[in-house]
């Protein structure tokens, strides 16, 4: 349905560790020791049984001890979906394997898509929902989604209306437990949803797992464990971040940190415990401005070496793009950007530069199938942002979108940012500097962390959604030593002294 991943498996299949299994089934309370012949269960996306193994083995251990009958508590309390035919009868096979005596039909098993199925409430719902991106998912199917989840919403993944749904077959105190990617709780994609829970269900724990991998193969996949129940909503919940798989254990979660839970989709400050810390403000706040730089649409047209002899001299602004910044050094590849915009914004009569009108002219057919060409025919030469000449001229805070904290490099006024490119301007070189510091400073990646999601390796996202929700010092009220310091260490891209630095100032 969803297409093939570059290793050959399929959009969507991502099998969980077996310790991951039983450790979300031990949190809610599925457990052996129980009598399990009237809890039901659904697997929404049941894969090749990983799960609905180990469900099955905890049920035959409660028929042992509570002498009931296995295989009429399977047909009355399991229900598992899945749209592979071939997953399916390898989950058959492996339940046959365990105990050949096991009876199964249609009724526990439905080849079914979970999303459009009608179902039964059930007293959990457990699971590794599908990793499967907007893009790979069907347009028709995106459709109906739409029309049947309002939480499916901007460029959510699949695994969200896997959420609304799921909850909403939740008897009253019934458990949900999923293992999927975290970016819900952070992304705009994820506001619907949040607010779903937070106004609705009571989010008991999340449990962060996105420092080690949970899965049986290499997976981009940030995961979360998150147990919500289907009581009135609560006022706090538990949160921990889980180091590797030797410290994941069931009573240990509880330990986590208590955050109080909001009540709305608005989880900034849930994510951020020191938003609220006196001495601190947002950057925006002190006067500084963040934004992202330029995107054309069409970047080998728009941007590169070659149009110095293309197109007039001054439409050109020499740009900087990701790669220019390597190694804690600024070094500029040599490429120029076309600028359609005159010094007051309006855009340019393209007649009026017959090198740029002949140069143009060769690109039109693609240039004119872009979104923002469509729109306006009229002026099809143009970039999909605004160009602001005078940023060029400005000095600038740079961050490439995914970095190590000590790739925050200054522009003192000699290029444009491009698109992968996030910028700062205000102040003078010293107030950047001192900022840039702060930003490098592991007070400032550990916030970030929080409110987006680290990438491989471990590097934080610098976007300006992220950037505008930092809680830095005020820089004005730094005394002249601390100043000078934080810009001598920022220059040597000293991360220790910058700590040192910026923990005292924050105690």
């Amino acid at each position: 349905m969803y297409g093939n991943r570059l290793n050959g498996k399929k959009h969507g299949d991502v099998f969980t560790s077996p310790n991951i299994t039983k450790y979300m089934l031990d949190l809610s309370e599925y457990t052996s020791d129980r009598d399990l012949s009237s809890i039901t269960v659904i697997e929404p996306s049941c894969g090749e049984g990983e799960f609905v193994l180990e469900i099955i083995y905890r049920l035959s251990q409660s028929a042992k001890k509570y002498k009931f009958n296995l295989n009429e508590a399977i047909k009355r309390c399991l229900v598992c979906f899945d749209i592979d035919e071939a997953k399916i009868e390898k989950c058959i096979h492996k339940i046959h394997k365990f105990d050949p005596t096991i009876e199964l039909d249609t009724c526990t098993f439905r080849l079914e898509d979970f999303l459009l199925a009608d179902v039964e409430k059930a007293d959990l719902i457990i699971g590794n929902p599908p990793y499967v991106r907007q893009e790979q998912i069907p347009k028709s199917k995106k459709d109906i989604y739409r029309q049947l989840f309002f939480t499916f919403r901007h460029r959510a993944d699949l695994y969200i209306p896997f959420f609304e749904k799921s909850l909403s077959l939740l008897k009253p105190r019934g458990k949900h437990c999923f293992i999927c990617s975290n970016r819900w709780l952070k992304n705009q994609y994820g506001y619907n949803l949040r607010n779903m829970i937070s106004s609705t269900f009571d989010l008991r724990v999340i449990v962060n797992l996105e420092k080690f991998n949970p899965f049986q193969e290499e997976v981009i996949a940030y995961p979360a464990i998150s147990l919500i129940t289907n009581n009135p909503a609560g006022d706090t919940f538990r949160y921990i971040d889980v180091e590797n798989l030797d410290s994941l254990s069931f009573p240990h979660v509880f330990d986590g940190e208590e955050h109080k839970m909001p009540h709305n989709g608005d989880w900034y400050d849930t994510f951020n415990v020191i938003s609220n810390h006196l001495k601190l403000t947002s950057i925006e706040e002190l006067g500084f401005k963040i934004g992202i730089g330029v995107a054309t649409g069409a970047d080998k047209i728009f941007i590169g070496k070659h149009l110095i002899d293309s197109v007039e001299e001054d439409l050109l602004l020499p740009i900087l793009i990701s790669k220019d910044i390597k190694n804690n050094n600024l070094k500029w590849s040599g490429n120029y950007l076309f600028n359609p915009f005159d010094k007051d914004g309006n855009i340019i009569d393209l007649s009026m530069y017959p090198k740029a009108r002949a140069y143009m002219e060769l690109h039109k057919e693609r240039l004119q199938n872009r979104h923002v060409s469509r729109k306006n025919p009229t002026y099809w030469y143009r970039t999909i942002d605004k160009v602001y000449k005078h940023l060029l001229f400005q000095p600038k805070i740079l961050l490439p979108d995914i970095s190590a904290n000590n790739q925050i490099l200054i522009d003192a006024g000699h290029f444009y940012p491009h698109h992968n490119l996030y910028y700062i301007t205000g102040g003078d070189i010293d107030n950047l500097k001192i900022l840039s510091a702060f930003l490098m400073s592991d007070f400032i990646v550990s916030q970030l962390s929080r409110l987006s999601n680290n990438m491989n390796g471990g590097y934080p996202r610098w976007q300006s959604q992220y950037i505008k929700k930092l809680k830095v010092p005020n820089i004005y009220d730094i005394n002249e030593s601390d100043s000078k310091m934080l810009i001598s260490f920022y220059d040597a891209k000293n991360l220790p002294g910058i700590n040192s630095i910026v923990n005292k100032i924050i105690a």
